[in-house]
């Protein structure tokens, strides 16, 4: 991947910087300048939109059935297939994972994601009006482009395996900082240009064991894949985070004594 490319998605996911009222009754949501006709919730200052008629509302001719064994909404139509499920960080519309802070919920029998979540997956527009007080959705395409025109093969495979190999038993969170470390050091003068450059740099010595052990050529796990994807999508934990270190094997790192800290994520220090 080129340092140029990088950057375009993780522009997509700064979304739009605002601050919500506490009401949901303030926040409105439009679709087309038409009022949106489904619930709207308000919750950890995100605004969420009912996926039903969200869904409805964006292609009247899409069906939303949902499974309760799974606790999964399921929407189809014909440029778009997603999965919704309670509880989750992320949806998947046509194999592309989209993660959000804030998970989806069940309310009162319906499934809420975010907003600034869902217009993706519709391939729609979205921007925040001050004079509305809300959200202007307008529709798009009706499907996000699919994840295997989206995604590169091997950028998936290398950085699926460098996450799986270091972040094992780790949070999905702490697989997609990992996947973050190797995607900024991408965008980095200082690092080589590509996922697997940086995973097997060894200008200053070896930068990550698995490189060095073998592991990395193991079969990721599944949910290193989808952690994989997330990054590709542009979601960033931070757009700094430059080292990681288990400080309870490596109490001494460099990083430690050489880098400001950012926080610690399941067993990992992140460093910029």
């Amino acid at each position: 991947m080129k340092k140029v490319l990088i950057a375009l998605p993780i522009l997509l996911f700064l979304f739009i910087v605002v601050t919500l009222p506490a009401s949901a009754a303030s926040v409105r949501v439009t679709v087309d300048g038409a009022p949106f006709s489904g619930s709207v919730e308000v919750k950890n200052n995100t605004t969420y939109v009912g996926v039903r008629k969200f869904s409805t509302d964006l292609d009247p001719t899409a069906t939303v059935t949902y499974h309760a064994a799974t606790r999964t909404l399921t929407v189809q139509s014909s440029k778009l297939t997603m999965t919704v499920t309670d509880g989750s960080h992320y949806i998947v519309a046509n194999g592309r994972y989209l993660y959000y802070e804030q998970p989806v919920f069940m309310k009162s029998g319906t499934m809420y994601a975010p907003v600034l979540q869902l217009y993706r997956a519709f391939g729609a527009g979205i921007k925040w009006s001050d004079a509305m007080g809300g959200f202007a959705v307008t529709r798009g395409s009706g499907g996000i482009a699919a994840g295997s025109s989206y995604y590169r093969n091997d950028e998936v495979l290398w950085l699926s395996r460098i996450i799986s190999a270091e972040a094992k038993g780790e949070p999905l969170r702490g697989k997609i900082a990992v996947g973050n470390v190797i995607l900024n050091r991408v965008a980095h003068s200082a690092f080589p240009n590509t996922i697997y450059s940086v995973i097997f740099d060894k200008k200053h010595g070896v930068q990550f064991t698995p490189a060095a052990n073998g592991t990395v050529y193991q079969a990721p796990t599944e949910e290193s894949v989808i952690a994989a994807k997330i990054c590709l999508e542009g979601y960033s934990v931070s757009p700094r985070i430059l080292y990681f270190v288990n400080p309870v094997k490596a109490p001494n790192s460099w990083a430690a004594k050489n880098r400001p800290y950012f926080g610690k994520i399941g067993n990992h220090a992140f460093y910029n």
